[in-house]
């Protein structure tokens, strides 16, 4: 006597093989990504690690206007590798380890040297002290971030000011001014742009981090344009812009965390 039911077991159980199958075989034929790409984050990360030597040897040179710049194309290639390596699913363990140890430098020592070369020299041993924390601080931060990028699902922030960013901020007052200090008292300017960066990448201050940034997704013509306007309006002040977006993502850090505890105290007195 025929079962139906058990005719209908049968049939489900040999469509969920066959579904298997056709994955399993799918996953196979899928195409593994060539040495060359595994190669292509790396060499970002080289080229990162590059412009942070290129900046400490023109920094003890001189040749501030020519060094400053160098930490921002350090900026771009770390924003790079690491992007590409996910979008290429090429992402190692190596990769990571390869990518803080050329942060170390480039964000690290190199703002460090140019600092003290442009700023700190007249401070004598408080100027190579404040080099110094900043590059502990640099070293703490890239340590911290990768314990926490394992754990954290927050994409979002930042726990502390990112390397990157915080470099940003002498290098672009280096390049905004080259000339270079000389006054001890002006030299106070430099001992700020040096130790409140390395203050804040060591906090627990939340900044964004624009990972949710979605660039493969369709946009209007009209974004496109407003970037030319952008990259046009750069290129006619670069210095000048680049000054106010490293400091503006620095004060929208601080503004961020105040308004957070501004709110937090308020709210047991708006619900009493």
């Amino acid at each position: 006597m025929v079962n139906p039911d058990r005719d209908a077991r049968r049939d489900g159980d040999e469509d969920q093989l066959d579904l298997l199958s056709f994955r399993r075989w799918r996953a196979e034929r899928r195409p593994k990504p060539r040495r060359g790409v595994y190669l292509l984050p790396s060499l970002l990360t080289m080229g990162n690690m590059f412009c942070g030597y290129l900046c400490v040897l023109y920094a003890i040179r001189g040749e501030f206007d020519i060094a400053a710049p160098l930490i921002g194309i350090a900026v771009v290639l770390d924003m790079l590798d690491g992007r590409i390596a996910r979008m290429t699913g090429t992402a190692t363990a190596f990769g990571v380890e390869f990518d803080s140890m050329a942060d170390v430098i480039s964000f690290g020592i190199a703002p460090a040297i140019l600092t003290f070369m442009w700023g700190l020299q007249p401070l004598q041993r408080l100027g190579w002290a404040a080099g110094f924390i900043y590059l502990s601080a640099a070293a703490l931060r890239l340590a911290r971030f990768n314990i926490q990028s394992v754990k954290s699902t927050d994409k979002r922030h930042f726990v502390g000011m990112p390397s990157p960013a915080a470099a940003a901020v002498p290098a672009s007052t280096v390049f905004f001014y080259p000339g270079g200090i000389q006054d001890p008292r002006w030299a106070l300017v430099a001992l700020a742009v040096m130790l409140v960066p390395a203050l804040l990448m060591v906090s627990t201050i939340r900044f964004s981090s624009f990972k949710t940034i979605d660039m493969q997704k369709r946009r209007s013509y009209k974004v496109l344009a407003l970037v030319a306007l952008v990259i046009a309006v750069i290129q006619i002040h670069l210095s000048i812009v680049l000054l106010g977006l490293a400091y503006l993502y620095m004060l929208a850090g601080l503004v961020g965390a105040a308004w957070t505890r501004f709110r937090r105290r308020g709210t047991p007195a708006a619900s009493g």
